[in-house]
Parts: C-alpha cells; structure tokens; sequence
C-alpha cells in the first residue's frame, strides 16, 4: 500500500523534437543567408525563410507555454506578451537603425496595427468562434477594463496628442514630451502588472483553467524550455530581421503604403498570441484569451514605444507617432466598442462581427488609404 505521505511526481514530458530542430534550422539559414547576401543568394532559400520563420515563432510559444504551465496564471500571459513584444521591438529597432537619416513612421505603424489586430482582428475571431460554439461567454470585466483603461490612456497620449502639440511642428513630441511619455508608459505598465500579479490578482483568473487542466510539467522539462525559449527567440527575430528588408522593398516596389510594413511586422508577431487566445476560446477559457490578447497590446505599446523613443533620442531622429485623422477614429472606434463588449462580462458572436467588421475597414484603408 503506497503512503498517503509519498509525493506524485510529475510525468516527464518529452520535448518534441521540431521545437529544437526549428530554430536551429533558422539560425542555420541566416548564417547562410548572411554570407551569400540578399543579392547573391538563391530564390529558394528566401522561400524556405518564410516556413522556418512560422516554425521558429511557434517553438517559441511551444517553450513559453512549457514555462508559463509551470508559473502558472497570470505569470504565463506575462510571459508570452513579452517574449512576443521582445520579437516586436526587435524588428522595429532594425528597420530604425537600418532607415536613413529623417523621419520615421515604422513605430507608429507597428504599435497601430497591433493595436488593430488584437482589439478587432484577434478578439473578433475569438469571441465569433466562442460564440459559435458556446452561444454565450463570460469573463471577469475588472479585468478588462483595467486594461483598457491603461490602454486608451496610453494610446491617446502616444499616438493621438502628438498631432496637436505646439513646441515642434507636425506628428512629433518634442524631446521633453516624448521622455515624459516613455516615463508614463513604463510607470503606468507597472501599475497594471502589479495589479495583475498581487493587489488583484483574483480578477484575472480563469475559472475554466481548473476545468481543462493539463498534466503538470516537472522539472527537467521546465529547465529545458527555460533553455530553449531564448534560442527559439533569438532564431525568429534574426530570421525576422532577414525577411523584413525584402518585404519592405516588395511593398514599395508594388506602389502600396509604407504602412503595411508595420501591418507586416504586427502581423508576424502577434501570430503566437492570436494562435494562443483562439485556443483558449475554443475551450471557453476567455477570461485566458482576453488576458493574453490585451496583455500584448498593452505589453506593445508600453514597452515598444520607450525603446523606440531612447533610441530616436540617441540618433538624433525624428519619431513620427501621431496617427492620420482616418486611423485615429479607428482607434477611438475600437476602443469604443472593446470597452462595450468586456465591460459587461459576458460576449456572444455579434460582437465577434463587429469587431471583425472594423478590422476589415483598417486593412482597406492600410492598402488603400
């Protein structure tokens, strides 16, 4: 007879071989790439770039998942929103050493399209598939509007104010308005992590988490993913990095917007967070989806514009952050109906739509202006 004192424990868990084989290919191919250069490299190994990219995002969630099981909720949500932010912020800082000697846009675009693709594109898929499949679904709306208010406050200030300051002309903050608002963002990011992780962390938890519990991680493969999330990140941003000069090339030569280079980036990014909330809504966890899916737009916004606004500083470069008058209703408009739809507690398809209507508009008007 076994002891009621004896500990279970866990089962080990194998870690799947595509997850280590993925980014080492990457890795593998981008020291290739570097050598033969974007010029003198061969059509196919471009092509192969773009699966190994996915393959290398997706270990990366693969590990963070590992990890944040093991933390458990909300540190996992955490987790995940800045491995994908550090992905975001990698690319940006690339493009901003990369641009010529002016003004630059790459920021403001990439923070507004993700702003776009989370508060409609990804919560719009959510709760339609949810709503589809369970008619009905709740979540703790404390939550919700604690990230949104930290959210419109914060894109107000960064990407609408600008537009109507006086002390430089054009979208520009000038130097001491644009530290004010990197210390803001920082401070006001803190706030919401403090309140997430300890003051209120009740108000983040997801009931269905007991509900669909998943076998505990033990140790070894806790280190191990701890050990491979870094290379999985390192590989998807130096591959990221390779692949985002061709395509801002390939957008300007096809006469579209420079602003679908952010919608590029944002898109690429946030693949891992969108992949992560559907699943949660699937298994009607959406107080988990709602969590990861606001938590990277706030991690987005609040940590890609002070690194983005330091190194403008440093160069000497004009950082263009205010929106055009066509995307500022937008985002007061997605702002507006996010809050209307997470306030209540409680979510149905038809909001699914909406929000899906309105991402519809922001990508016409992207390639369309």
């Amino acid at each position: 007879m076994t002891s009621t004192t004896d500990k279970v424990t866990p089962p080990k868990v194998a870690v799947p071989i595509w997850t280590v084989m993925g980014p080492l290919g990457a890795l593998a191919l981008v020291a290739v790439l570097h050598v033969l250069g974007h010029d003198g490299a061969p059509a196919f190994l471009m092509v192969l770039a773009v699966p190994l990219l996915f393959v290398a995002v997706f270990a990366a969630v693969h590990h963070a998942e590992t990890v944040a099981h093991r933390l458990g909720q909300p540190f996992g949500s955490i987790l995940l929103a800045l491995a994908v932010t550090l992905i975001e912020v990698s690319l940006i800082v690339s493009l901003l050493l990369s641009a010529p000697e002016g003004e630059s846009a790459v920021a403001r675009d990439t923070v507004f399209a993700a702003l776009m693709i989370v508060l409609n594109g990804i919560l719009g898929v959510c709760l339609l598939i949810g709503g589809i499949r369970y008619h009905r679904q709740t979540l703790q709306p404390h939550s919700a509007t604690s990230a949104l208010g930290v959210l419109a406050t914060l894109a107000i200030l960064a990407l609408v104010l600008p537009n109507y300051t006086l002390a430089v002309p054009g979208p520009l903050y000038a130097p001491m308005q644009l530290v004010f608002v990197t210390v803001v963002s920082l401070a006001l990011y803190g706030f919401f992590l403090y309140a997430q992780t300890v003051t209120h962390q009740g108000d983040f938890a997801d009931p269905g988490d007991v509900e669909h519990a998943h076998a505990p991680i033990d140790r070894r493969a806790f280190r191990m993913a701890l050990g491979l999330l870094p290379l999985a990140l390192v590989s998807v941003v130096l591959m990221a990095e390779t692949l985002a000069g061709p395509v801002a090339v390939g957008i300007t030569h096809a006469g579209l917007p420079e602003a679908l280079v952010g919608v590029a980036i944002a898109m690429v990014v946030l693949m891992p967070e969108g992949v992560a909330s559907l699943r949660a809504a699937r298994e009607n966890r959406l107080q988990t989806s709602i969590n990861l899916a606001l938590g990277s737009a706030l991690a987005s916004l609040c940590l890609t514009i002070p690194t983005v606004a330091v190194i403008s500083l440093f160069m000497g470069q004009d950082l263009i952050l205010g929106l055009d008058a066509e995307h500022i209703v937008l985002l007061l408009l997605s702002l507006f109906m996010a809050t209307l739809t997470l306030a209540m507690g409680r979510t149905t398809s038809l909001q699914g739509g909406i929000h899906l209507v309105i991402f519809g508009a922001f990508l016409t008007l992207s390639a369309i202006p």
